[in-house]
This record gives structure tokens, C-alpha cells and sequence, in this order.
């Protein structure tokens, strides 16, 4: 992350008030646009996107009100060596207290930039949650893959081979945990969406192509009209505290026992900061689903994030400041959630 600032001159001849920052390096370009107010002398950005350890040349441009366009002059930044990951709003919290002794983290990211978190346990070859930013800029057009990949960050043995095709079987689709078409403005990172350890096996008919769509859709729509989103997408094969039975299935090309999920859930964030970029304050909001057909509304199954955790022994949202954590995950009003 980081942010870029600059003085402002004659704000109220600026059309809009819209001020553009511009981030460039040998690969990668990106901005962030802020409001100022006809007063304001200064215009700030924070929370922008960079790859780590690169070299960016920074300029901020405006269009005056007479049509002119208005560009600074240029400074350079290079970013940090290392990822802050303390900085990553979408991640849960590392300790599990146990429950998933052969878990590890796949930080998953795109000519380094980051991409999602995949929390992947080899003994049963299921990602337990995959944690991600959303914004309009990873969403696009581009055509879906046709093809799955093994995850080159862990050996090809731990994984299930569904990169020709899916489960045995026509009931369970490779349910995607992080959408492909919250990736299809970035073709590397599309592709990574199609990695095998980001597939669960998911009722296709009335769940996958339904109620479980149509909430993808709706934070998609969100994210595209607003701030980002931080979401978490995870299974469970039963509630904390539950005896539930657990089926197996393999895929047609993989001989592994691959356990199929009883629950599937989201959880999502939204953030307001100050001008230093510090969280003010937060809204939240949780989605818990039998894996099952359904013919209702993804509304009727609205949780709070405290019982999503509650249910499956995480803690959610682990980088939000306590004071501001507490209150967010109490409710479960979606409407609230879209207006914040």
C-alpha cells in the first residue's frame, strides 16, 4: 500500500474537484483519484495498490474547470522489500487454535502484486477460506480460461488433478472460491483463480449457478460502483462443535478421496479511514449456506461475521483495530452493509 499527497492551488477552478494520482513503473501503472473541496489546499490518496520493492515515478493531474488539463511535477517512491501484510484487511487472523495442523498460507500474487490468500490444508486437499480484496480495477471483460492448473506453490502431490476436467459425477462443479470474474481485468491473475487449490466440489444446479452466483454478482456490482470490498470465502465440513457426516468424491482424472464441504460461506468488509489511512471505523456482513440447491434469496441467509466465527473457529478481519472489529461484526444487515 501506499499513498501520495500534493498542494493544491485555486482548488475552486478544478473541475469536479477531482484530483489524479498516477503511479508508473517499468511494468505496472496504476491511480487513485480524491475529491478536494473548493477550500482544501491539499489533496491526499492512500491505500493504493503497488507491487513491493519497485521503483515508481508519481505525478497527480486535474482538468480546470475551462477544460485545461493540469499535471505536477513528478517525484519517485520505491516501495518496500517485503509485503505488510499487517495492512491486508481481508486476512482472518493467523491463530486457529489447532484446528488445522496441516494448513498453510499460500499467498498467491501476479507479477507481485497481491491476489488472494488461499488457507490450504493438504490432508484433505480443500482451501478452508481464500481472503481477497475486491475493486473495480481487478474486474473486467476478458474471456473465462478453458483449462485448471495445479498451484506452483506446493507440490503437485498435494493437490487434485482437475485441470482437464471436474468431479466425477454431475452434481458437483469446481466451485470456484474467489470468482473468476472478480479476476477478469488481470489475465495473470484470472488465471490464477483457475489454480485447483481454489476448487471446492459445490452443487452446481440451483447453488453454483444460483443463489451463490447472484451473491458473487452482487458484491462484484458493489465493488465496481464503490470502495473496495474485502471478502473471504470458505467452506466448512461441519460447525464447531457439530458431529456431521462427511461424503467423499474424486475428480475424473485423480484417484484422492476429496471430502465435499456441508457449508459454504462468505464473509465480507467495508472501511472508512482517516487521512493517514488508519481505520475509523467499518461495516461487515456474513452469508452461511448448506451445500445445496436452493430457490430462494441470498439475502435469507445474512449472518454476522461473529457467528460465521462462532461457527467455523475463525477470526475474521484480524487487522481491523479491536474498538472498530467489535462493533462491525454484530450485525447482519446487508442494506446497511450496501450503504456504508
Amino acid at each position: 500500500m501506499a499513498w501520495a499527497g500534493c498542494m493544491v492551488e485555486s482548488p475552486e477552478y478544478i473541475s469536479n474537484g477531482d484530483v489524479t494520482f498516477h503511479f508508473t513503473s517499468s511494468s505496472h501503472t496504476t491511480s487513485a483519484t480524491c475529491n478536494v473541496g473548493t477550500t482544501q489546499t491539499y489533496a491526499q490518496v492512500s491505500n493504493v495498490e503497488l507491487e513491493y520493492d519497485t521503483a515508481y515515478t508519481v505525478y497527480a493531474s486535474c482538468t480546470a474547470t475551462n477544460g485545461t488539463a493540469v499535471t505536477s511535477a513528478s517525484t519517485t517512491l520505491t516501495t518496500p522489500k517485503v509485503m505488510p501484510t499487517e495492512s491486508w484487511l481481508e486476512l482472518p487472523a493467523e491463530d486457529t487454535n489447532g484446528l488445522y495442523p496441516n494448513a498453510v498460507e499460500l499467498k498467491v500474487n501476479a507479477s507481485g502484486v497481491r491476489n488472494y490468500t488461499a488457507y490450504y490444508d493438504n490432508s484433505t486437499y480443500t482451501s478452508m477460506w481464500v481472503a481477497y480484496p475486491l475493486s473495480s480495477s481487478h474486474m473486467g471483460s476478458l474471456s473465462r480460461p478453458s483449462k485448471w492448473y495445479y498451484n506452483p506453490l506446493i507440490d503437485e502431490s498435494e493437490q487434485v488433478n482437475l485441470c482437464d476436467h471436474s468431479y466425477e459425477g454431475d452434481t458437483y462443479s469446481r466451485g470456484h472460491l474467489i470468482p473468476n470474474a472478480s479476476r477478469n481485468g488481470n489475465e495473470e491473475m484470472q488465471k490464477q483463480t483457475f489454480y485447483v487449490t481454489n476448487s471446492v466440489p459445490q452443487v452446481q444446479n440451483s447453488f453454483n449457478s444460483g443463489v451463490w452466483s447472484n451473491l458473487e454478482d452482487a458484491l462484484q456490482s458493489e465493488a465496481k460502483s464503490g470502495e473496495t470490498i474485502y471478502i473471504v470465502t470458505g467452506v466448512a465440513f461441519s460447525k464447531v462443535g457439530e458431529t456431521k457426516s462427511v461424503s467423499y468424491i474424486q475428480a475424473a482424472d485423480d484417484t484422492k478421496d476429496v471430502p465435499i464441504p456441508n457449508y459454504f460461506y462468505k464473509v465480507a468488509l467495508k472501511v472508512k479511514t482517516n487521512s493517514s489511512g488508519t481505520v475509523t471505523s467499518a461495516s461487515t456482513v456474513g452469508f452461511w449456506f448448506e451445500n445445496k440447491a436452493y430457490s430462494d434469496a441470498y439475502t435469507n441467509y445474512a449472518v454476522t461475521v461473529d457467528q460465521v466465527e462462532q461457527w467455523t473457529g475463525f477470526d475474521f478481519f484480524g487487522n481491523l483495530p479491536d474498538t472498530v472489529e467489535v462493533t462491525a461484526e454484530s450485525s447482519n444487515d446487508w442494506n446497511a452493509f450496501l450503504a456504508f
